[in-house]
């Protein structure tokens, strides 16, 4: 998952502020932002590895706050979760990028980060398939991105809530990929399709031997299991060398592009 500049550089007073009213307070807020169009989505591209070009773009929830500014998604989602509106935030995100993606040049993808109570609840496979077809996009060009918190929380009922989901057509990858355990039943048992990989497993790449190890085992080991192997972080040309000579799939990161409106991925689209 992206993050603001107010994440990258650890000043954390807005969400501090937020984070002290109380639980009421907060989801009255958050309930009149959604309803005045204050949460947006931000896209971050990603690029192939073999063309250098846009394939997907990652979308990003971002909360224009009136006193605070701008509160980016890992603080939005927490501040959702303590006032109770995880769902309907993950809901309205998840509408939302797609409405906005409907226009998009063919064959470009979506990328969606899916919490896991959303998916572990059952209902988003109505919702994906009801949005997707009213805005008339392929479900194949959609990945839902998710992460270790879920499965941690229930292995089986993630599979379960995952295959009626590949079965509309959608891809599911697991994002950051090796900041956590990297419990390889993760591999053997759920129906994936690609491996996201922590910004932890790059950031060493290109100074660092045994790391570059590390990241040839991992996609060595995802092309056995015909998974594509996308590289999150990149910040830096050599870095982004690495991933393309090890055989990454793709790559997401500030070298290519921070997190930008809807408008402002278009404009690139068209470069």
């Amino acid at each position: 998952m992206g993050m603001t500049i107010l994440e990258r550089t650890g000043q954390k007073g807005a969400q501090s502020a937020l984070f002290a009213r109380d639980s009421g307070e907060l989801a009255d807020e958050l309930e009149l932002a959604l309803r005045l169009g204050q949460v947006e989505i931000r896209f971050q591209p990603i690029y192939s590895c073999v063309t250098g070009r846009i394939v997907s773009a990652e979308a990003l929830a971002r909360w224009q706050h009136a006193v605070f500014g701008e509160i980016g998604a890992q603080a939005l989602f927490d501040l959702a979760a303590k006032a109770g509106l995880r769902e309907k935030l993950a809901e309205h995100l998840v509408s939302l990028a797609i409405r906005q993606a409907a226009n998009w040049p063919e064959g470009l993808g979506l990328s969606l980060n899916i919490p896991a109570r959303q998916l572990l609840g059952g209902g988003l496979i109505s919702q994906l398939s009801a949005d997707l077809a009213a805005a008339g996009i392929n479900p194949q060009l959609v990945t839902l991105e998710i992460t270790e918190e879920l499965l941690l929380d229930d292995l089986d009922l993630a599979a379960r809530r995952i295959a009626p989901l590949r079965e509309l057509g959608v891809r599911i990858a697991l994002d950051d990929f090796g900041a956590g355990f990297c419990n390889f039943d993760y591999l053997k048992r759920l129906p994936l399709d690609a491996l996201k990989l922590d910004r932890s497993m790059v950031q060493g790449i290109a100074a660092s031997e045994r790391d570059r190890a590390v990241l040839r085992a991992i996609v060595t080991l995802a092309k056995v299991l015909e998974l594509e192997v996308v590289a999150e972080g990149i910040e830096h040309a050599d870095q982004r060398d690495v991933v393309i000579g090890e055989g990454c799939a793709s790559w997401q990161g500030f070298l290519g592009s921070p997190p930008v409106r809807h408008d402002e991925l278009v404009e690139q689209l068209a470069v």
